[in-house]
């Protein structure tokens, strides 16, 4: 499955809590898509999200429903240094 990283900027900092995650992951269920890990900024107001996901548009559209930012979605693909060892 095709994996995107998603860029969301909040305008305040981001507390999640065990049932705000529980509702982003139903929704995720719903659309196809699966949060895999997330990067969270110093200050809190911003995040970097890997997923995977059938497409961007499924991302969005949990985003929507999810009431959270996606302010830029790219689909990406594996490049680590051990790859050339």
């Amino acid at each position: 499955m095709p994996r995107f990283m998603i860029e969301r900027n909040f305008a305040e900092k981001l507390e999640m809590t065990n049932e705000a995650a529980q509702g982003i992951k139903q929704i995720n269920d719903e659309e196809g898509v699966q949060w895999l890990f997330s990067f969270l900024s110093a200050d809190k107001k911003k995040t970097y999200c890997l997923y995977e996901a059938p497409n961007a548009e499924a991302i969005l559209s949990a985003a929507r429903r999810c009431q959270i930012p996606a302010d830029a979605i790219v689909e990406v693909s594996d490049l680590r240094p051990e790859m050339y060892a």
